[in-house]
């Protein structure tokens, strides 16, 4: 069977090196985070979104008991608002939607009005050869919403420019799925 996360990890490590600069775009609780920290190391920056304070305390807690490079940049602001904090080009980026895992508030979700003008940052803040990574849950009506939308906006995009691919298990289609943008 496909590792869908093992996956993932791999398209990011074919385009981000040591010293590079990488955004997770919805932190949760720190798992990319601190693979974009490890990835880039003591001399790359990682900045990490989220709205929910208890997805910073977690990430936290989770960069420290993990021994993470100290060159990361945890904010309490929601990914749209990126280009306030993010002031230069970047060789990675990730993005889980959905909701945050163990929280127990199913009901606060990523929602597309934000997703959108989110990613449209991160394809312009994409430096040359860097890769954008967007995972999509689509097990709940937002999640299935916003599969949709970055499905249709990322078939108008030119290739010549970003090329973008679609990781899908065909036979299950409530499983998570992911988008990977690539930038010539």
């Amino acid at each position: 069977m496909i590792d869908l996360l093992q996956m993932q990890k791999a398209m990011i490590l074919a385009h981000l090196r040591e010293g590079d600069t990488a955004v997770d775009f919805t932190m949760g609780n720190g798992n990319d985070t601190l693979f974009l920290s490890r990835t880039v190391g003591e001399t790359g920056k990682v900045y990490a979104f989220d709205i929910q304070e208890k997805a910073l305390e977690s990430t936290a807690a989770h960069l420290k008991e993990q021994g993470a490079p100290e060159n990361y940049t945890l904010l309490l602001a929601s990914h749209d608002r990126v280009r306030e904090f993010v002031h230069e080009p970047i060789k990675a980026g990730m993005f889980n939607l959905g909701y945050l895992p163990g929280s127990g508030h199913k009901e606060i979700t990523t929602m597309r009005k934000t997703t959108m003008p989110a990613v449209e940052a991160a394809l312009d803040l994409l430096a040359p050869d860097g890769v954008l990574l967007v995972a999509v849950y689509p097990g709940h009506e937002e999640g299935t919403l916003e599969g949709e939308m970055l499905d249709a906006y990322f078939a108008t995009l030119d290739r010549k420019q970003i090329c973008v691919t679609k990781i899908r298990i065909v036979n299950s289609p409530s499983s998570p799925f992911f988008f990977v943008c690539e930038k010539k």
